[in-house]
């Protein structure tokens, strides 16, 4: 890899588009950045993840902006984390050299200004001499804005209506238009430094030089092992387990408690498709299983300031068409996410269109009242006991699912082809009310036990009666249907049925025959269940390590070890998934996904244990 980028704007050079998972993530628990293998930020939205991009070169090329900073010269490049860190360092091997950039966001509270969040980027060279380039090249407001550049003394400011940067380094730069650029050499022991920081209001420009790098250095090392050293975890796969905690850490939103999907929108499942979404949201599933994952290895202040957000924006009195709860929720708890499409940008490699928002908002997808009350009951006997008010809520959610969990609904992988009676959102509806009426038996809390019984009891019966297929042997998608869905995973997870119940072996036999491949797995076939959209997908990663937990658990351990060992090797050099997995094992879709990081620690903590 010879790093070659192209500058924004001009279409030269042969970079165009780096693969998504030759990237690394950093992050300060408000934004993220994500850079490249070959030492490139082409994401970063600021100042907040779901905030318009600065850097979008990972969308458009050409149009979307960039912060490059890497040798000069032909260079071997490697990539790693700052042990138990998220301090990204991105090495360069060179005929007269070897230097690195660390790239780090320190975390709030953590800088000698609270609420000032930084970009820091240090350039060493370790052995030898190394000359190095930089180009800094923002494209605001998705690259829809204009800016200037103002440049005073050492400091430049990258000025415009939403947003102001200012960019300080410890070595000349030189304006190119309205970017900047930088040429410089190092030798051994030699560094330099360049620090971006959101200002304006009371936020002044601020140098960044060595000794206060050095600072922020050792104080963001020491924030990430810190938080990391709560963790439980000391099973076979602790690395790959801590690795995934950090990445879920960084997908948290620290003012509010709400954890996003995954930082990125409109990466392709499929390239040159339509499957291109926005995650950037707080999905009331996906976050729910972040509890239970958090929880699992001993993190709680993630769950009591999930439980925080659920309290303070979710209330079961709003009454929308689509229930009291939304499917998901902007991370600072609003509820209008419309979406639209950015057509100036061309997508990744060509993946038209780009989405902002999403619409898929307003579907109805019961399954998530199943995932935010399981999530309470696992807060509530591992954590600490709910009050009396998120008692109530509970009450008034269990009372709508048993009003209502006969409806047909979008389900969980919000397929937009028509509403249908699908099992897994029957499935987490009685988990909905089976662990309410837990909680209320084992706290003796009010409840009409007798009605969320019978309630209970009458969901599993339509399950078992209308969800089961005598042809194929199996349970299936939706009633009435004939079709697998790898959502039925779930089902012995759940403790809805025994992991060894043989009806639930003979559907765990029929979903191996037809949507597991090499291990991977398929969430379903879209040939035969039309979700109401062009193309092809790849395998889905949580489902690949629900397959494990599912053999796991079936006591097919061997089986169980040697799928999730082979899903570890689809995942990038970092140790990092994106959604999906494609024909040729590349990783497609929006970068990183919480949902596979969370499945990835849930299957290795039971597979462990089951191993002994």
């Amino acid at each position: 890899m010879d790093g070659t980028t192209n500058r924004p704007g001009d279409g030269s050079g042969s970079r165009r588009y780096m693969p998504i998972a030759d990237h690394g993530l950093i992050g300060d628990l408000r934004s993220v950045a994500l850079v490249a293998t070959d030492g490139t930020i082409d994401w970063y939205c600021a100042p907040c993840f779901d905030a318009p991009s600065v850097f979008a070169a990972l969308l458009d090329a050409d149009r979307g902006g960039c912060f490059e900073l890497r040798a000069a010269v032909p260079a071997r490049t490697k990539q790693f984390y700052f042990p138990d860190t998220n301090v990204l360092i991105t090495r360069y091997f060179t005929e007269d050299g070897v230097g690195e950039v660390q790239d780090f966001m320190p975390v709030s509270g953590e800088s000698a200004e609270e609420g000032r969040h930084r970009l820091i980027r240090r350039v060493l060279c370790v052995r030898g001499s190394l000359p190095f380039r930089a180009l800094v090249a923002p494209r605001f407001g998705y690259a829809a804005l204009p800016h200037t550049l103002r440049v005073t003394g050492d400091v430049a400011v990258f000025e415009s209506d939403a947003l102001d940067l200012a960019l300080t380094a410890t070595v000349p730069l030189e304006r190119d238009g309205v970017d900047l650029r930088s040429e410089f050499k190092l030798a051994e022991g030699e560094t330099a430094v360049f620090a971006l920081d959101q200002v304006g209001g009371e936020l002044a420009p601020r140098e960044c030089a060595h000794e206060e790098a050095d600072r922020e250095f050792a104080a963001t090392v020491r924030y990430w092992r810190d938080w990391l050293s709560a963790s439980h975890y000391r099973g076979r796969w602790r690395e790959m387990v801590h690795r995934s905690a950090l990445t879920l850490k960084l997908l948290t939103y620290a003012p509010t408690g709400a954890i996003v999907a995954a930082p990125t929108t409109s990466l392709p499942e499929e390239f040159g498709g339509e499957r291109n979404w926005d995650y950037r949201y707080m999905w009331v599933r996906d976050a729910a299983f972040c509890v239970y994952a958090m929880l699992r290895l001993g993190f709680t202040e993630e769950a009591e300031a999930f439980m925080a957000f659920v309290s303070r924006h979710i209330s079961p009195g709003d009454g929308k068409p689509s229930g009291p709860l939304q499917i998901m929720y902007g991370i600072d708890g609003r509820t209008d996410l419309p979406e639209r499409t950015l057509d100036h940008l061309e997508g990744h490699h060509g993946s038209y269109p780009v989405r902002v928002g999403n619409a898929a908002a307003d579907q109805l997808q019961l399954d998530v009242y199943g995932a935010l009350i399981d999530s309470i009951y696992l807060y509530d006997k591992w954590a600490e006991p709910i009050s009396s008010e998120q008692w109530e809520h509970v009450t008034a959610l269990v009372e709508w699912v048993c009003a209502n969990w006969d409806q047909p609904d979008e389900g969980i992988w919000e397929t937009r082809g028509g509403r249908k009676n699908f099992l897994y959102s029957r499935l987490m509806c009685w988990v909905a009310v089976e662990r309410g009426v837990r909680m209320a038996r084992r706290r003796g809390l009010p409840a009409d036990l007798p009605h969320w019984m019978s309630c209970r009891d009458t969901i599993y019966r339509r399950i078992m009666t209308d969800c089961w297929s005598d042809e194929l042997r199996a349970f299936v998608q939706h009633e009435g249907g004939e079709v697998l869905d790898a959502a039925l995973l779930m089902m012995p997870m759940s403790k809805f049925i025994a992991p060894k119940d043989p009806r639930w072996l003979s559907t765990l036999d029929c979903l191996t025959r037809e949507l597991v491949s090499d291990s991977l797995v398929y969430r379903y076939d879209p040939h035969v269940s039309p979700d109401g959209l062009h193309g092809e997908e790849g395998t889905f990663s949580i489902c690949s390590f629900w397959y494990v937990e599912a053999l796991t658990r079936a006591g097919r351990l061997d089986e169980a070890r040697l799928a999730f060992e082979k899903m570890l090797t689809y995942g990038n050099h970092l140790g990092l998934y994106a959604e999906e997995i494609g024909h040729t094992g590349h990783q497609q879709g929006n970068f990183p996904q919480a949902f596979t990081h969370l499945a990835l620690i849930s299957a290795a903590y039971n597979l462990d244990r089951a191993l002994g």
